[in-house]
C-alpha cells in the first residue's frame, strides 16, 4: 500500500493534486461561495489553510486551466458537479505578505507598487494581454490591465492573500507610516478604492480576500465598502480546518495496518487536546482542528510511528508579539489570567469587526476590544455556550493556544535568573516524579508571592494560586495539562495527564484542587502567618475546612477522570493558600497534612 503523502506546508493546489498529496476536499463549498457574493472577505488565524484555499480557487476559475480540470478536480466534489463559472476567468493574484514593510515611507510605497506591478505583469504574460506598465504607478498599470481584459470579453477574478499582513507589520514598526498609507488619500487606501471602482463595471467581476484580522478593514472602509464578510457564517466555519471525522480518517491512513485500536485512540486523544476546539461562528455545531498543525502531527506519526515531542511546531507558532501587545495594555494581563484560569466566563455582546488605526493607537482598549483581537488571532474561540443575557462566551480553544498564554505569564511574572530556573526545575521534577509538592510550594511562597505582593491584582483568590501552578508546571512534552477539566459537569481545577506516548517515563498523573483563605479570615497578620508552623495553620477552622473541601472535591474528580483516562495512575492534591503568604497541601489519600 502506497504511503499517504502529507502536504505539510504546501499551499500549491496544482502541485498537491498532480503529485498525489493528501487533500481534504473543500470544493463542495465553491457553489456556496459564488452565491455568497461577488466580493468576499474571509478571515482566519495564521497557518489555517487560507493560501491553499486561494490556490484551489485560482485553479478552478483560471481559463488557462480548463484542459486540466479533470486532472485537478475530476474526483473531487466540484468535479462531479461543476458550477457554470468554472474556468471562465483571468486570474490576478496579490499576496500582501510579500511586500516589504520596512524603510521610510517612500521605500514602502515603492515596495507596494513593485509587488502589484509584478503580479500585473505575470497576469498579462499568462493570458497574452498587451499591458503597458508604469513602474512608479501600479494603479496606472492596473487600469491598463483592465482595459486589455475588457477587449477580450473575459472577466477578471482578483485574489488577495493576507491583505492585512503587510499593513499590520507597518503599524507595529511605525504608526505614522501606517496612517499615511491608509488614511486620507494614502496609497493602500487608494488601491482598494480602485478595486471598488474596477468591480463597478470595468472588468473586475469577482474578488476574494483573506486575512487574519479586520484591523485594516476599518481604515480602508470608505475606499472599499462593498465587500461581504463571510468569516462568521456557519456554513464556512470549516472552510479552512478539519472536522473530527476527517481527522479520524487521516489518522487511520497514517497508522500502519498493524496498528492496534489503542494507538488510534491515543493519537486522537492527543490531537483533540492540542489542536481541536476552534469555532468561528456562534451557530457552528462543532469545533474544528488547526489543519497545518494536524498535518504536522500526522506526518510525524506516519514517518516515525510516534508523536512529535514538541506539539507546537515552532515554525508555525502563532504570533507571540500580538499577545505581548495585549498584555501591555491596561488590564491586558488580567484578561490573560482570566482566560488562562477559566473560572470566569469571558463574554462580549458582539465581537468587534472594525479596528482602525486610531482605535489601535489611541482608542479605549476595553474587554470587547481585547477579546475580539484574541479571537481573530486564534488565541480565543467562541464557546458552544452563551451567557444568561445572550452574550457570546469565548474560551481558549486547545492546549497549543494555552501554551502561549503560559509563556507570556512566565515572562510577565517570573523572568527568573539562572539560579531561579534551576530551583523551578528541581521543584517541578520532585513533584511530578515523587508527588512531593513542598519544594514547589516553597518556591511559590518565596519567589512568586513576593512578585504578586507588589502588583495590584483584583483576582486574588484561588485563581491566582492555580495560575501560579499552571505557569510553573506546564510541560507539553510530558503532559496534557487541562484547567477546569469537565467531569460530569463538575470541574477539576488542574489536571496533568501524561501524554499517551510518554507513559514510558516516570511522570505521575496529577489532579490538583485549590482553595484560598483571606488573611482576615484567619485572624492573623501576614507576619504571623509566615512565622506559624504548618500544623498550627492547618488547625485553624477556616483553613481546615478548606483543606477538607479541596480534598473531597479532588477525590471525586479523580474518580471521574479515571473513567476518562483508564490508563492513568492518578495522584490527587489539595492545596490551600493563606493570602499571598503560605501554601498548605495534602495528598488526597492522606488523613493528615504533610509534615514537611
Amino acid at each position: 500500500m502506497t504511503p499517504l503523502k502529507i502536504p505539510y506546508g504546501l499551499a500549491d493546489f496544482q502541485r498537491l493534486r498532480r503529485e498525489g498529496f493528501f487533500y481534504q476536499d473543500r470544493t463542495d463549498r465553491i457553489g456556496q461561495l459564488e452565491a455568497a457574493g461577488h466580493q468576499l472577505v474571509f478571515l482566519r488565524p495564521r497557518r489555517f489553510g487560507k493560501s491553499l484555499l486561494l490556490s484551489m480557487l485560482e485553479n478552478y476559475y483560471d481559463v488557462n486551466k480548463a484542459d486540466s480540470f479533470g486532472e485537478l478536480f475530476g474526483d473531487l466534489a466540484v468535479g462531479r458537479n461543476p458550477t457554470p463559472l468554472r474556468n471562465r476567468f483571468f486570474i490576478l493574484k496579490w499576496d500582501f505578505s510579500r511586500i516589504a514593510a520596512y524603510g521610510d515611507l517612500d521605500a514602502i510605497q515603492s515596495a507596494i507598487h513593485g509587488h502589484l506591478n509584478l503580479a500585473i505583469a505575470d497576469c498579462a504574460e499568462r493570458y497574452q494581454l498587451d499591458v503597458k506598465l508604469n513602474e512608479d504607478d501600479a494603479l496606472y498599470s492596473f487600469g491598463r490591465l483592465l482595459q486589455a481584459v475588457n477587449k477580450t470579453q473575459r472577466p477578471l477574478y482578483l485574489l488577495i492573500d493576507e491583505y492585512d499582513n503587510f499593513a499590520n507589520e507597518v503599524m507595529m514598526r511605525n504608526n505614522s507610516h501606517y496612517g499615511a498609507l491608509l488614511q486620507g488619500e494614502g496609497l493602500l487606501k487608494t488601491v482598494f478604492k480602485n478595486i471598488k471602482s474596477a468591480a463597478g463595471g470595468l472588468g473586475l467581476e469577482r474578488v476574494f480576500i483573506t486575512g487574519v484580522s479586520p484591523v485594516v478593514m476599518s481604515d480602508m472602509t470608505s475606499g472599499y465598502n462593498v465587500a461581504i464578510n463571510i468569516y462568521f457564517d456557519p456554513e464556512f466555519n470549516d472552510l479552512c480546518g478539519f472536522t473530527e471525522p476527517e481527522v479520524e480518517g487521516l489518522v487511520v491512513q497514517c497508522l500502519p495496518q498493524s496498528a492496534c485500536e489503542a494507538e488510534f485512540e491515543d493519537a486522537m486523544s492527543t490531537l483533540r487536546t492540542f489542536y481541536n476546539g476552534y469555532r468561528f461562528s456562534e451557530h457552528a455545531e462543532s469545533g474544528i482542528y488547526n489543519p497545518t498543525l494536524t498535518l504536522y502531527f500526522c506526518r510525524h506519526l506516519q514517518r516515525q510511528r510516534r508523536f512529535p515531542n514538541n506539539l507546537l511546531d515552532e515554525n508555525l507558532a502563532m504570533d507571540r508579539n500580538k499577545l505581548q501587545y495585549l498584555a501591555g495594555l491596561p488590564h491586558g494581563e488580567d484578561i490573560i489570567v482570566k482566560a488562562l484560569g477559566g473560572d470566569e466566563p469571558l463574554a462580549v455582546e458582539q465581537l468587534s469587526e472594525r479596528f482602525g488605526v486610531e482605535d489601535m493607537i489611541h482608542g479605549v482598549k476595553d474587554q470587547t476590544f481585547m477579546l475580539s483581537l484574541l479571537y481573530y488571532f486564534g488565541m480565543l474561540t467562541l464557546s458552544s455556550d452563551i451567557s444568561g443575557l445572550g452574550k457570546q462566551l469565548l474560551t481558549i480553544p486547545n492546549l497549543v493556544a494555552r501554551k502561549l498564554y503560559i509563556e507570556r505569564l512566565r515572562e510577565c511574572l517570573l523572568r527568573p535568573d539562572f539560579d531561579a530556573r534551576e530551583d523551578i526545575d528541581r521543584a517541578v521534577e520532585r513533584f511530578i516524579s515523587a508527588g512531593d509538592l513542598q519544594l514547589l510550594c516553597d518556591f511559590i511562597e518565596q519567589r512568586y508571592f513576593t512578585i504578586l505582593s507588589n502588583r495590584d491584582y483584583r483576582w486574588s483568590n484561588e485563581l491566582t494560586i492555580k495560575v501560579a501552578f499552571m505557569t510553573l508546571l506546564y510541560n507539553d512534552h510530558l503532559y496534557m495539562m487541562v484547567s477546569e477539566t469537565e467531569t460530569r459537569r463538575r470541574y477539576a481545577d488542574l489536571s496533568l495527564i501524561v501524554r499517551p506516548d510518554m507513559r514510558r517515563f516516570q511522570a505521575l498523573d496529577l489532579v490538583l484542587e485549590f482553595k484560598y483563605v483571606k488573611l482576615a479570615e484567619t485572624g492573623l497578620t501576614a507576619e504571623q502567618v509566615r512565622a506559624s508552623t504548618t500544623e498550627l495553620l492547618a488547625g485553624l477552622s477556616k483553613v481546615s475546612d478548606r483543606l477538607a473541601e479541596a480534598e473531597s472535591q479532588a477525590r471525586e474528580y479523580m474518580h471521574d477522570l479515571q473513567q476518562r483516562y483508564p490508563e492513568a495512575q492518578l495522584h490527587g492534591f489539595a492545596v490551600v493558600a493563606i493570602g499571598f503568604e503560605r501554601l498548605l497541601w495534602r495528598k488526597v489519600a492522606a488523613t493528615q497534612i504533610s509534615n514537611n
